[in-house]
């Protein structure tokens, strides 16, 4: 069953940035999970301890986080419906993110600039299970 009506040009541009967006994710989590002990040398002692101390639930839900988020991308671009799901699976293991990072970790103070990503990742996250949820409304996934 295709999608009974054609995305616009808009649907698109917003797809094709997301997709982008979640590559970025793909590769700032491959670059965490795979740090050598010389990269991780060089960082300053607080994001040293915390690298070092991260749970390895958190660090799943990273993981969970990008390839959802990037799958999710993929499904719109499909013009798929459970791109939605995958948008969800995305927003939920962001926000298990930072509550970890905000409120559970110790190791480095989550303030200022620091606060600033995070929380754009969560509403770019909102944003795109919305944006895919209007794109099921309007006849474009299937």
């Amino acid at each position: 069953m295709t999608s009974s009506k054609k995305p616009t040009t808009v649907f698109w541009i917003i797809s094709v940035l997301a997709l982008f967006w979640n590559i970025m994710g793909v590769v700032a989590y491959l670059g965490q999970a795979y740090m050598t002990d010389e990269v991780l040398a060089m960082l300053p002692e607080a994001d040293q301890a915390y690298h070092n101390g991260v749970p390895a639930w958190v660090t799943a839900a990273f993981a969970l986080a990008v390839f959802s988020g990037l799958l999710g991308c993929v499904g719109l671009l499909m013009k798929k419906k459970f791109a939605t799901t995958l948008f969800m699976l995305s927003l939920i293991t962001v926000i298990i993110q930072f509550i970890y990072n905000a409120f559970i970790q110790n190791f480095v103070e989550v303030t200022g600039s620091k606060l600033m990503m995070p929380i754009a990742i969560i509403v770019i996250a909102i944003f795109l299970v919305w944006f895919s949820k209007d794109a099921t409304k309007k006849g474009y996934l299937s």
